[in-house]
Order: C-alpha cells, then sequence, then structure tokens
C-alpha cells in the first residue's frame, strides 16, 4: 500500500516504475535482483492526471497504476461509516496501555455523525483522541467534542465574531477552552501538568475544567 503516491519524487517514480515493470528490484547494497509478485494499492488525495499535465508525476506510472480506480467518497458523504471509525478509533487510542477502551454517550456520537469533517477520516481520528484525552478514557459526553470554531487549533477568527457581535465574555471563553485542550493534550491528560503549562495553580485549573465541562 503505498499512500499520498501524489506527494513521490519523480526519481521514486522513476525507479517504481522499473519494478512495476520488470516486477524485480534490488536491495540496497546489494546486487543480485529479487523477483516480486504483488499486488500495489497506491492512494492520493490529488487529481494525478492535472499533476500528469503539470509535469510532476509520469505519465508511463500513472497509466500502470490506473487499471482498477476505486473512488472514495469524503467521508461527509458515507457517514453511516462515522460510528464503525469512532469504535475503531477508541480501541485503538485508549487512554493508557492497560485501560479498557473509552465509551461514548449518543448524545457524543450524534454530534460526531452531524458534523462535516473537511478534514476527512484524520480529523475524526483526531478528534476521537482529544476526547479520549479530555474524558480521562471514561464516557465520552458532547463536552469532550470538539468541533467548529474548537477544531481549528491555530485560531479563533476574532474579527467575523466581532463583526457578529459576539458578546466579549463568549470570545474569550471560546479562547479559554481551547487553551485548555491544548494543554490537557500537551500533558497527555496530566492535569497537573497542563496547569503548569498555562501557569495556573492546580485548584484553579480544575475549577476552569469544571467550568468548561471537561473535569470528570
Amino acid at each position: 500500500f503505498l499512500d499520498e503516491i501524489g506527494e513521490m519524487s519523480l526519481g521514486t517514480q522513476r525507479k517504481l516504475l522499473r519494478v512495476l515493470q520488470e516486477r524485480e528490484f534490488e536491495r540496497v547494497g546489494g546486487s543480485l535482483p529479487i523477483k516480486v509478485d504483488t499486488r500495489v494499492i497506491a492512494a492520493t488525495n490529488k487529481n494525478l492526471m492535472a499533476e500528469v499535465e503539470a509535469g510532476r508525476f509520469r505519465e508511463d506510472l500513472y497509466y500502470r497504476l490506473d487499471v482498477v480506480r476505486i473512488a472514495m467518497p469524503p467521508l461527509r458523504d458515507r457517514k453511516e461509516d462515522i460510528p464503525l471509525l469512532v469504535e475503531h478509533f477508541l480501541d485503538k487510542h485508549r487512554y493508557n496501555s492497560s485501560a479498557p477502551p473509552a465509551r461514548i454517550s449518543e448524545e457524543a456520537m450524534q454530534a460526531l455523525v452531524k458534523h462535516d469533517w473537511p478534514g476527512n477520516v484524520r480529523e475524526l481520528e483526531n478528534t476521537v483522541q482529544r476526547a479520549v484525552v479530555l474524558s480521562q478514557g471514561g464516557v465520552i459526553t458532547s463536552h469532550h467534542i470538539l468541533l467548529s470554531d474548537y477544531s481549528d487549533r491555530h485560531m479563533v477568527d476574532i474579527g467575523r465574531m466581532v463583526n457578529e457581535s459576539t458578546p466579549l465574555a463568549e470570545i474569550l471563553g471560546q479562547t479559554e477552552k481551547m487553551a485548555l485542550t491544548e494543554a490537557m493534550q500537551s500533558a497527555k491528560g496530566d492535569r497537573s501538568e497542563a496547569a503548569r503549562l498555562l501557569g495556573l495553580d492546580r485548584p484553579v485549573f480544575y475549577e476552569k475544567l469544571k467550568e468548561y465541562g471537561m473535569f470528570s
């Protein structure tokens, strides 16, 4: 399985084409060809024909790979997959190695199903992993599901919120909750360490978590 095939350099593309054509390769430092009999699955989120026309992807390799094409629709168009993916990610991202998978409430699951997921499956996995940390591996509620404004880790669109007459308290609240979430993630759920990162006394930090429904 070759993921993000569209990111492969032209030099590596040439080597891969030879393997596909000759069905053999040589190990690094080796001199004897090794025969291979395998199926290759390649994935990309790029338009490879456009990459070919731009000179960034070899046309001969494109046609070698484009034998059976499987178009994977975005997650927003296959929301029936979300519950199965969530269960998989809960099992994958346990709070610690000895902990059972976290559980998720029906309300929280519905919040995930309703979201459009512009970042597709990777965004869903990140959201579930964050929720496991915030819930400390317990029951994930809607308070642990950070979407929309909260899913953007890099900024709060203060200009838009001001123009929409958003109260200052709400703007500060969103910013504060994002900071708490980032601190908990950076500290891997260790509340004392997260408090230290934000320069807060532990009692004050715990009160902030309670205020935003992040304390369980």
